[in-house]
């Protein structure tokens, strides 16, 4: 990980900590580690969050609202799947066999949420200041750069225009499958009793936004027609 390190810049003190942030539940369930990244994914996500938040709130003049779907689109799973692999972070990855033969260190739900361990990581490590300054080294070009977009909630943009259409809308979940840990879900999307999305996600949500922004691309198609 020196590399990474060096990339970043940041010098570790607890190496474990960074251990924990690279290794799967499937890795750590194989070799009986006691932990996983989750519990620093968890704590990195609210970092980032912190961290985009109070940068858009001194450096924008913006609503609340506007606020809150500017920092969405650059901490959604499509952002921190980009950031990862900008970092090549998913080399780093620990997966079990089993999910390795899956393309595990390639799926986005998990690419994505190393980028969160691993700030998780460097703030239990080294300090918020220090977590700040990684995030704002590697989220801000983008912020800055206005062609780099990470549009996420294609759930309200499709619920926008069903309701200016004055259509009914419905997510119905049609598969569920693997263990609680790594589940998959398929939604199909409904408008007017019509099938017209299909999305598949580690969960509901992910499942739902991949099944809208289906839709959507299919009824931008007939619009250009």
């Amino acid at each position: 990980m020196e590399e990474l390190f060096k990339k970043i810049n940041i010098k570790p003190k607890d190496m474990s900590l960074y251990e924990n942030a690279f290794s799967h539940s499937s890795y750590a369930n194989e070799h009986k580690k006691k932990k996983d990244y989750e519990r620093l994914e968890f704590l990195g996500d609210a970092v980032v969050d912190l961290v985009v938040a109070d940068y858009l709130f001194q450096n924008e003049n913006e609503t609340e609202g506007e606020m809150t779907k500017v920092r969405s689109s650059y901490v959604c799973e499509n952002a921190l799947y980009e950031y990862s692999m900008a970092l090549g972070l998913n080399k780093y990855i620990k997966v079990g066999h089993g999910e390795e033969k899956y393309g595990g260190k390639y799926k986005k739900a998990i690419v994505a949420d190393i980028f969160e361990a691993l700030i998780g990581a460097i703030y239990i490590d080294l300090g918020y200041a220090t977590a700040r300054r990684v995030v704002m080294n590697i989220i801000l070009p983008y912020i800055k750069d206005p062609t780099a977009q990470f549009f996420s909630d294609y759930k309200s943009a499709l619920q926008e225009y069903v309701q200016t259409e004055q259509k009914y809308l419905s997510y119905n979940l049609i598969k569920e499958k693997g263990p609680a840990h790594e589940k998959e879900f398929t939604i199909e999307l409904e408008i007017d009793g019509i099938k017209l999305g299909l999305g598949v996600g580690s969960s509901k949500k992910e499942a739902e936004q991949e099944a809208a922004k289906d839709a959507l691309s299919k009824l931008a198609e007939v619009k250009v027609e």
